[in-house]
C-alpha cells in the first residue's frame, strides 16, 4: 500500500512559528512532525509515499530528499500558495498514488500507539470507499466530526473526531469538483450511501494546530 501525508497547510493558528516554517515541519521531541509519520510508515511496511506541499513548500525537498533515510521513495506533489485544502490535494496526486485504496495522514497530527502496521495491511471489502481512524472528541471539538455505529460512519449516534488517518479508495473521487475543497465533503456523502467504515482509537493523538497543544505535547513522551 502506498501512502500520502498532507503538509499543504498555512498553519495560521500556530503563528509566528508557522511564519518561516511550514507546520508540517514544526519540530516535536526534537524532530519535525512529518518525520515521526515518516518513520511510523516505514516501521509498517510502507515503501511509497506521497508528499504534497503548499505553504513554504520549497523547505520540504532539501530537508526529505528522496525518503531514501528511512527505506522509502518520497514523490512530490507540489501544490504552490495558496494549497488546494485536504480533498483538492489528494485529488491532484491521485496520479502518484495508484489505482487501490491508500493510506492518508494529515501532517500537522502526532498519535502515539496506533497500529499502523494493521492500517498497511487493510483492504476496503465491497463497495466501501474509505475507512476512518475516529478518536474521542478533545475539547477544541467536543461535537466531534462523524457519527459512528457498529463499524460504520452514520448520520446518528454518537459523534467522534477524526483523526486525520484513513484509508482511502481512489473511487472515492470520482465526479469530484476541480481545484480546492475538502475531503469530509466527499466522506459525507459516500457515509451516506453507507461506504465508508471506521475505528476507534482511544491512545495519545493531537492536532497540533495551536502554541499551547504544541507545549503540551512537548511536555509528553512516546
Amino acid at each position: 500500500m502506498k501512502a500520502m501525508i498532507l503538509c499543504a497547510g498555512r498553519g495560521s493558528r500556530l503563528r509566528p512559528l508557522t511564519d518561516t516554517v511550514p507546520k508540517a515541519l514544526v519540530p516535536v521531541h526534537g524532530q519535525p512532525l512529518v518525520v515521526h509519520h515518516l518513520k511510523a510508515l516505514a516501521r509498517a511496511g510502507i515503501r511509497e509515499v506521497v508528499i504534497n506541499t503548499g505553504w513554504l513548500g520549497e523547505q520540504f525537498e532539501p530537508l526529505l530528499g528522496s525518503g531514501k533515510s528511512w527505506g522509502l521513495r518520497i514523490d512530490w506533489s507540489h501544490e504552490g500558495w495558496p494549497a488546494l485544502e485536504t480533498g483538492g490535494g489528494i485529488a491532484r496526486a491521485l496520479p502518484l498514488l495508484g489505482d487501490a485504496e491508500f493510506l492518508v495522514v494529515n501532517g500537522d497530527v502526532h498519535v502515539a500507539g496506533l497500529d499502523w502496521k494493521r492500517l498497511a495491511r487493510m483492504h476496503l471489502p465491497g463497495n466501501d470507499l474509505a475507512h476512518l481512524v475516529l478518536v474521542p472528541n478533545p475539547s477544541h471539538n467536543l461535537k466531534g466530526d462523524f457519527g459512528f455505529v457498529a463499524s460504520r460512519v452514520v448520520d446518528a449516534g454518537p459523534s467522534y473526531t477524526f483523526s486525520g488517518i484513513s484509508i482511502l479508495h481512489p473511487a472515492l473521487f470520482e465526479g469530484a469538483p476541480s481545484g480546492s475543497f475538502k475531503l469530509p465533503s466527499l466522506l459525507r456523502k459516500a457515509a451516506a450511501r453507507g461506504q465508508v467504515t471506521a475505528e476507534l482509537f482511544n491512545g495519545r493523538w493531537s492536532d497540533v494546530g495551536t502554541p499551547e497543544r504544541l507545549a503540551h505535547l512537548e511536555k509528553q513522551r512516546g
